[in-house]
C-alpha cells in the first residue's frame, strides 16, 4: 500500500535535505519549479482532451469542484471567527490598494496552461498514450524541486513552534478540512479517501491539481486544481474585507498561499504583526500538502 507513496515522497524528502548558500542558487530552483509547474499543467489540459465524453466529464469536474469548494471552505469559515474571537489580534494595515489585475496574474497564467493544453489536445491528432508517463516524471523532479524550496524557505523548526498563533491556524484549517471533504464524498458518493485528499490541498492549487490528476486521473485533477484556485481567488477578495475585523480567520482562509501569494495583501491590509503568523501557517500548510494528500491516496492502493 505504501511502496507508491514512498517513492513519489522519496524526491521530496531528499530536497529538503539540501541546503543552498547562494542567493543564485534558490532563483534557480524557483524559476525551475514555476516552469516545470506549467508543463506539468500543460500535460493536465491534454489528458483533458484524451478523455472520452469530454463533455460529461467537465460537467462532472464542475460538480466537484463546486461541492468540495462549498464543503471545505464553509467548514474553514465556520471555525476561523471563532478563533478571533477567542484570541484577539491587532492589526495595522496600511489599506493600500493592490492591483487585482497584478495579484491575479500568475493564477491566469497557470490556468491559462491547462486550457492551451485542452485546445492543443482537441485540435492537433497525435497519441497522448505518453502523457501520463511523461506527467509522473515530471511530477518526481517537481517534488524535489519542492523540497529544496521548503528547506530554504528561511523558516526554522524554532520559529514555527514560537508562533502559536500561525500553528493554531494551521491545525484548524487541517481539522476542519478534512471533514469538509468527507462531507462532500458522502455528497457526491466518492470514496472517503478520495475525500480526504481532495479536502488537503489548503489552497496550492498548482500541486493539489498534479498530485490528483497523478493519483486519480484529470477529472480529480481538474476538479482539485479549481477548488484551490477559488479559494485563493476568493482569498484576494476576502482578505481586504474581513482581516480588520478577524485577521485570524483572513490569514487562515489564505491557506498555504498565506506565506507566499496572498502575504503581501496580508501585510498591506493586516499590518507587520500579521505577516509572522501568515508565514508559519503558510508554510506548514504547504508542508502538509504533498503528505497528506499522498498520504490519503495511498489508502486505495
Amino acid at each position: 500500500m505504501f511502496s507508491g507513496m514512498l517513492l513519489i515522497f522519496l524526491p521530496l524528502i531528499v530536497g529538503y535535505l539540501i541546503p543552498l548558500k547562494r542567493p543564485q542558487h534558490v532563483h534557480w530552483v524557483n524559476t525551475l519549479t514555476v516552469r516545470l509547474v506549467i508543463v506539468i499543467l500543460l500535460l493536465m489540459g491534454l489528458s483533458l482532451a484524451a478523455l472520452d465524453n469530454l463533455g460529461s466529464n467537465i460537467s462532472t469536474i464542475g460538480v466537484y469542484a463546486a461541492t468540495f469548494f462549498v464543503c471545505i471552505g464553509g467548514a474553514n469559515l465556520l471555525a476561523l471567527p471563532i478563533l478571533d474571537k477567542i484570541w484577539p489580534t491587532d492589526t495595522q494595515g496600511h489599506q493600500h490598494k493592490l492591483k487585482l489585475s497584478t495579484m491575479m496574474s500568475e493564477s491566469g497564467k497557470l490556468i491559462a496552461a491547462v486550457f492551451v493544453g485542452l485546445a492543443v489536445g482537441l485540435i492537433v491528432e497525435m497519441d497522448l498514450s505518453w502523457v501520463d508517463t511523461a506527467s509522473e516524471i515530471i511530477l518526481l523532479l517537481l517534488l524535489f524541486l519542492i523540497g529544496i524550496q521548503l528547506r530554504n524557505s528561511g523558516m526554522t523548526l524554532k520559529q514555527i513552534v514560537l508562533n502559536k498563533k500561525g500553528v493554531v491556524i494551521a491545525t484548524l484549517i487541517v481539522i476542519t478540512s478534512l471533514p469538509g471533504g468527507l462531507l462532500a464524498a458522502w455528497l457526491l458518493d466518492l470514496p472517503y479517501h478520495h475525500g480526504l485528499a481532495m479536502a488537503s490541498g489548503f489552497g496550492w492549487y498548482s500541486l493539489a491539481g498534479i498530485l490528483m490528476g497523478d493519483g486519480l486521473g484529470p477529472v480529480y485533477g481538474g476538479a482539485s486544481f479549481i477548488v484551490e484556485l477559488a479559494r485563493e481567488l476568493v482569498a484576494i477578495m476576502l482578505i481586504p474585507m474581513i482581516i480588520s475585523r478577524y485577521p485570524l480567520t483572513a490569514i487562515g482562509y489564505g491557506g498555504a498561499t498565506a506565506m507566499d501569494f496572498t502575504l503581501p495583501i496580508i501585510q498591506s491590509t493586516g499590518g507587520i504583526r500579521c505577516v509572522p503568523i501568515a508565514i508559519v501557517s503558510g508554510f506548514i500548510l504547504s508542508l502538509l500538502v504533498p503528505v497528506l494528500m499522498l498520504f490519503f491516496l495511498s489508502l486505495g492502493a
